[in-house]
């Protein structure tokens, strides 16, 4: 199993990604938005996509999008294929996407909505932390991409504030910040063990 970055030579799966993303939106009842293989295949040509292959077979696939001049990004249609599901397919395809969009977009925040639990595990495990909608990016077309979901009209009757999903975010300033704070802890605590040694 390989998982890579999507580029043009992967065209020829923009078809099974659409049907797979669009067959999991039906069975679980909220919605991936839907995409059509244009679309896909630009994400493709542009890089900004993954992909997990068995060989020529396809596995999985999870694209990027950017929001607000590149300052957040959100992962979309994470997708493992019913053939490839229950192997932790999922986890390797998000962890690669993540730490690929923090590389191409470094300083950016890093968001998604969900309402799968094993999504928000995945991400929790990656330093996402749950947020209101109100940190999220607030770009009309991030929205509108939730209308082919059926739960669309509880996020419009609620002003964009709230719906059956939950918006997970990473902010790799808070990490910083916190992993400042860890290194003053340890300096302090230091300069505490000097104070001790020389009484």
């Amino acid at each position: 199993m390989k998982i890579v970055t999507a580029n043009k030579s992967h065209f020829k799966y923009a078809e099974i990604i659409c049907e797979t993303i669009e067959t999991s939106a039906q069975v679980r009842g909220t919605g991936i938005a839907k995409r059509t293989p244009e679309y896909i295949q630009k994400k493709l040509e542009s890089g900004d996509a993954v992909i997990a292959l068995d060989g020529d077979k396809f596995a999985g696939f999870c694209y990027i999008e950017t929001w607000e001049n590149k300052s957040y990004v959100v992962h979309s249609g994470l997708i493992v294929h019913p053939d490839y599901r229950n192997q932790g397919l999922a986890k390797k395809i998000k962890t690669k996407v993540f730490n690929y969009s923090k590389e191409k977009y470094p300083g950016a925040k890093v968001f998604g909505i969900t309402t799968g639990l094993a999504v928000m595990k995945i991400n929790s495990d990656l330093g996402y932390k749950p947020v209101t909608f109100s940190e999220l990016t607030q770009d009309d077309a991030f929205w509108n991409g939730c209308k082919s979901c059926r739960n669309f009209d509880i996020l419009t009757r609620n002003d964009r504030k709230m719906c059956l999903c939950t918006g997970m975010l990473y902010d790799p300033k808070a990490k910083t910040s916190k992993e400042e704070g860890a290194s003053l802890f340890r300096k302090k605590l230091e300069q505490l063990k000097n104070k001790l040694v020389k009484k």
